[in-house]
């Protein structure tokens, strides 16, 4: 099993916001800004849903890796960090779900 933590990829992309824009994809989307870095967002999460539905365990884990390192773009753009992300769901996991879902006021 791999010790490669989202925390560390989270740290590359935080890295990858000082590399030139023509030699870093993360940081063209960085410098594309929040509304673009959201749009890729969305487009991988509609590829991982495919994927979940056609079943194809391999495509599933890809595309899933892709969702992944585009949610952490976005929060790089908006400045959140990853570990306020853990926080939350570490919260929030201290009860049962439907408790936690009625619980919240939005």
């Amino acid at each position: 099993m791999s010790q490669f933590t989202l925390a560390d990829l989270a740290a590359i992309i935080a890295q990858r916001a000082n590399a030139d824009a023509k030699d870093s994809y993360t940081k063209s989307l960085l410098q594309a800004g929040p509304a673009r870095a959201a749009k890729k967002l969305g487009e991988e999460a509609v590829e991982t849903v495919i994927a979940a539905v056609e079943g194809e365990p391999k495509a599933l884990v890809n595309e899933s890796a892709d969702l992944l390192y585009h949610l952490l773009v976005v929060l790089q753009t908006r400045g959140v960090a990853l570990d306020d992300v853990v926080a939350e769901l570490e919260r929030r996991t201290r009860q049962s779900g439907h408790e936690e879902k009625a619980a919240r006021k939005d």
